[in-house]
Formats: structure tokens, C-alpha cells, sequence
């Protein structure tokens, strides 16, 4: 592997911003995005934490999806005063989703590493499932390659709309015939075999999804120490008993002080993909196994945002007491419950979660806290022999592909390649045939106006054939050179599917087929820095 840095081009603004160290932005932040880490930790150090009864749960929860060794001993570490962590998270999605989580997942790796040695204290590495989310139609799916495009594959079990990931029973059947689909799309090679094994095992060994996430992810990274925590886990819930407290006491103040933010964000001309009102709850309650979020009224009661439940503070407060595991939280409040759990030396986020996160400065002050450093992920596009070789004879760089410049690199090559150019020589026939047709069209007009329109559209008619000549005589000689043109389209398709990254689409799993299941932990063998925003490593 070798790995080259790419300047990705238009990006959001806000991100841009962010890494720039702007001052614009900066102030929506506590720390940098990068540097400051003793500093961090300091701040850290003046903070209790729950750490023996965390430890406790994460010991179980991990008990249960067989961790490694190496997973066990990063939990008993962070038993200790000095111990921190670093944290990132996503969704439970299927066959670990899209390339972004795994690039996610190195990026904690790597940093966690990086300020264990820099404080020389011990840093853990964490990945926060979101279990609690509720929307399994966002990772009920993967993207596999078919010729030039990216088709998808449903996993179709039906499920109720609100249940939470953690609480969704695997449809084995379903799920099982949903693998042995994808495996019949791949090439075989000496690892698919293999692959095919373990992932079934892993699949029948699991009750949930989250379940089947977890232990692909340490069959993944096996020696890397990263431990997995589930936030819907009921051991968890219990954990945050007090935390739920102190969030419905501070409800106001932390829902005012989000939208105050996100007004300022705006008013700089910041776009942030977070919809909020100062009535929002931002917490959601558990009712026959689907969550609903709450509201509160001006009258201080808690709602359900369709009217399914009423609590007045004080009931809400004795739920979060008594059975914590009806809470859950939001995208604004899950942040807070983090930070309230762990000694967390930085968030790991993508850019979307940079964008949210930057309204929430002042919601971290109103517990008493301070937002942690936000450090964007890293963020990486595969390349193997064959997109390189694609990249060579098609005379782009990867850099140029991935900023979408592919569409008119074809139309340049198509220009410059088909000899005698089509295009121009049927736009000088067009014009030629406007000139000798003149005559025709001023005797027509002299005689009478109706015949002066008639030989318009005369003109236009032989104009139009021209063009449909034109358009079938470009159709042949791509015919011609349809291998050549689809090299573009291929890498269209691997390095900006969709018009995206190749991170947002591509799932992990024909890199794992080719390479092996070590293709994943192999990433981490680069020495990366988070200032650059993305890297091409080419295998």
C-alpha cells in the first residue's frame, strides 16, 4: 500500500472554515481541532467520572460478542484515574456499511495511539454504536459494483418504523438469504471462501444487528484494543440515570442556548443540517417498544410530539430514576450523555457531525462541561491495480476523479479523439446549408408570408436531420471505443459513485473478497495526519 494526500474541492463551508482554524468559527468551539490535548486532558482530570461501573458494563456487553483479548485489557485500563479515551460512533449497519465507518473507526485508532504516546498515559479507543437509532431503512443495505454502476441490495425484513436497532431481532432467514446473494456477485478468490465462513458465523452467533455489527468489526480489527459499546444496551441506561436527570432539569436553557447557536451559525452563513425549536425535548421515551420523541409545552409538560404520552417534570424525572432504559436520547442530547459517561479526550466526527456539534458549545456549559475537541475523521478512497491502471490510460489523476472532474474528462477525450471531429464538421454543414438555403428563404419571403415561413421550417427540418446524422454517427464511433469510454464510466462509478465520495457508497466488502479479512486492519499501517482532507491509498 502507499497512500497519497488529496485536496478534496468544495466543501461545505463550515468544514472548511473548521480546519482553517477560522475565526468565524472558532468560537462555537472550546478547543481546536487540532492541538490542545494537554490541555484537554487537564480539564479532565478536574472531572469525576463513573469509571469502575462503566468499565463493569462494558466488560458485559463485550462479554457477549467473544472481544479479543486485546479489547478486555483497554477496559480494565480505563479503570484507571488517568486513563481517556477517544470516541466515535455510528450505526449498526450492515456488513459494517459504508467504507466510512471503517475509515471512522482507524481514524480513533490512530489518534488514540498518536496521544497515548505524545501524554503517556493510557488513551482507549472507542466505537459508540448507535443502537438507540430507530431508522433501519438508513443501514438495511449495501451498494456492490455491477458493470459501470453501484446497485443495491436490500436485506428485506420488515420492521416497525420506530423500534430501536438494539431491540431488532435478526430475521435469520432473511438474512441469510440476503448473504448469499452478495456472495454470488462477488469474483471468488482464495479469500471468499473464508470470508463467506466467518461472516455466517458471525451472522448465526447474533441475536441483533447490532450483535452481527459488533463481532464483524472485531473480526475486523482483532488486535487493535478498540472497544465497542452499544448506547441502547439496558446496562448502559441504568448508568445514566443521574444524567437523564440533570438533562430534564436543564431542558430550557440547553434547547434555548441550541437555538440561540444555531441563529449565530446562520446569520455567518453557515448551513447546518439540524432542525430545532426551544419546545423540543431532545429526548425520546420508550412505549411499546418504539421511541417517541418528546416535547415540552409552555406549560412544562412533556409530550409526545403526536400527543402519545403526558408527563409532568417531576414524572419524567421519576422515570429517568426508577426505569432509565424508556429514555433514550437525541442527536443533541446523545453528545451530552457521551461526555457525561466517558473522560473523552476528543470526538471523532464526520461532517456532518462537525456541522451539529457546532451549535452545542453552550448546551455542554449548561451541565458544567466543555465540548471536547472535534476532530474531522479521516477520510480515504480505495484504489487496486485495476483503477490505477483506468487512471493511467484515461490520463487522470485520482485527485481529479474524486473532485467529480470525470464527466469532462470524457467529453474532452471524445472531442479530441474522434478524428475527423463529428460535431465540427456537422456544425460547418449546418452553417454551409443556412447560407445556400438564403436564396430560397428571401424568394419565399418576397412572394407571399406564409411561404416565407414554410421555407423556415424547411431550414429547420434539413437542420434537424443534420443533428440526428450527427448524434447517430457519435453513437457508432462510441461503439467503436466503448471499451476506452468505459474506463471513465468505471471510475466514475469506484472513486465518485453517485457524485460522492467513494466512502458514502461503497461498502467494504469486495476489498475483503480480493485482499482478505485483514484488508481492513491493513489501513492502519499509514502514518496519517487529520489536517490533510482525504487521502487516496492505493493497494
Amino acid at each position: 500500500m502507499r497512500i497519497e494526500p488529496i485536496k478534496l474541492k468544495q466543501q461545505n463551508k463550515l468544514i472548511e472554515d473548521y480546519r482553517n482554524n477560522e475565526p468565524s468559527i472558532q468560537p462555537f468551539f472550546d478547543y481546536p481541532a487540532f492541538g490542545e490535548w494537554e490541555h484537554r486532558y487537564h480539564d479532565l482530570q478536574k472531572r469525576t467520572f463513573k469509571r469502575q461501573e462503566l468499565c463493569d458494563c462494558l466488560q458485559m456487553i463485550n462479554s457477549q460478542w467473544k472481544a479479543p483479548e486485546a479489547t478486555r485489557k483497554n477496559i480494565d485500563r480505563l479503570r484507571h484515574p488517568e486513563a481517556v479515551t477517544v470516541i466515535g460512533g455510528q450505526q449498526a449497519s450492515l456488513l459494517s456499511g459504508p467504507l466510512y465507518t471503517i475509515n471512522k473507526i482507524i481514524s480513533i485508532i490512530h489518534l488514540a495511539k498518536q496521544q497515548e504516546e505524545e501524554l503517556r498515559v493510557p488513551v482507549i479507543p472507542i466505537f459508540w454504536i448507535a443502537g438507540e437509532d430507530h431508522d433501519f431503512a438508513e443501514v438495511n443495505h449495501v451498494y456492490l459494483q455491477e458493470e459501470q454502476q453501484m446497485q443495491k441490495y436490500v436485506l428485506k425484513q420488515q420492521v416497525r418504523s420506530k423500534t430501536a436497532l438494539s431491540d431488532i431481532r435478526i430475521d435469520h432467514d432473511k438474512a441469510k438469504q440476503w448473504l448469499d446473494e452478495l456472495f454470488e456477485k462477488l469474483t471468488e478468490t482464495n479469500h471468499t471462501k473464508t470470508l463467506y465462513d466467518d461472516m455466517n458465523k458471525c451472522l448465526a452467533s447474533s441475536l441483533t444487528y447490532v450483535d452481527f455489527f459488533a463481532k464483524l468489526i472485531y473480526h475486523f480489527f482483532p488486535e487493535e484494543g478498540l472497544v465497542l459499546m452499544d448506547s441502547g444496551d439496558k446496562s448502559i441506561r441504568q448508568l445514566e440515570s443521574d444524567f437523564f436527570v440533570e438533562m430534564i432539569e436543564n431542558q430550557p436553557k440547553i434547547s434555548e442556548s441550541v437555538c440561540d447557536s444555531l441563529e449565530q451559525l446562520q446569520s455567518l452563513g453557515y448551513t447546518i443540517d439540524l432542525s430545532v425549536a426551544p419546545s423540543d425535548g431532545h429526548l425520546f421515551y420508550y412505549q411499546d417498544d418504539e421511541r417517541i420523541l418528546l416535547q415540552r409545552t409552555d406549560t412544562g409538560e412533556w409530550i409526545g410530539k403526536q400527543n402519545e404520552v403526558h408527563f409532568t417534570t417531576e414524572q419524567l424525572k421519576q422515570i429517568a430514576k426508577l426505569t432509565p432504559a424508556q429514555l433514550s436520547n437525541n442527536v443533541v442530547t446523545r453528545p451530552l450523555m457521551q461526555e457525561m459517561l466517558f473522560p473523552n479526550l476528543a470526538f471523532i466526527a464526520g461532517p456532518g457531525e462537525i456541522g451539529y456539534w457546532s451549535a452545542l458549545k453552550s448546551a455542554f456549559h449548561q451541565l458544567q462541561m466543555k465540548m471536547p475537541p472535534v476532530v474531522p475523521r479521516l477520510s480515504i478512497s480505495v484504489i487496486d491495480r485495476t483503477i490505477e491502471k483506468a487512471l493511467h490510460d484515461c490520463q487522470m489523476s485520482a485527485e481529479q476523479v474524486i473532485n467529480g472532474m470525470v464527466a469532462d474528462e470524457k467529453e474532452a477525450w471524445l472531442a479530441n479523439t474522434s478524428y475527423p471531429s463529428i460535431k465540427q464538421i456537422a456544425q460547418e454543414v449546418q452553417e454551409q446549408i443556412i447560407d445556400v438555403h438564403a436564396p430560397l428563404r428571401e424568394l419565399a419571403a418576397s412572394m407571399r408570408d406564409d411561404l416565407g415561413a414554410i421555407a423556415e421550417k424547411n431550414l429547420n427540418y434539413i437542420q434537424d436531420h443534420i443533428q440526428y446524422l450527427e448524434k447517430r454517427l457519435v453513437k457508432a464511433w462510441q461503439c467503436k471505443h466503448q471499451n476506452d469510454l468505459a474506463k471513465f464510466d468505471i471510475l466514475q462509478c469506484v472513486l465518485h459513485p453517485e457524485n460522492g465520495l467513494q466512502e458514502r457508497i461503497w461498502n467494504p466488502l469486495p476489498w475483503l473478497n480480493r485482499y482478505g479479512i485483514s484488508f481492513a486492519s491493513n489501513l492502519l499501517r499509514h502514518s496519517y495526519t487529520f489536517r490533510n482532507s482525504h487521502y487516496a491509498v492505493y493497494l
